[in-house]
């Protein structure tokens, strides 16, 4: 029962990464996104590869 708990916990957690990560560089101002070379259109792609890859 504790192993299914502790999934349901770092699951919760690595979503909340996610959302956090995605709502970060989706409101980058469009200067400094693009001297990082990211676009902010791609902000769920980019947060969903650093949370679980």
């Amino acid at each position: 029962m504790n192993t299914l708990i502790n999934r349901v916990k770092t699951a919760i957690a690595n979503y909340a990464m996610y959302i956090k990560t995605r709502n970060e560089i989706a409101r980058l101002p469009l200067d400094i996104a693009l001297d990082l070379g990211l676009f902010r259109g791609d902000a769920d792609k980019i947060a969903r590869n650093a949370v679980w890859h």
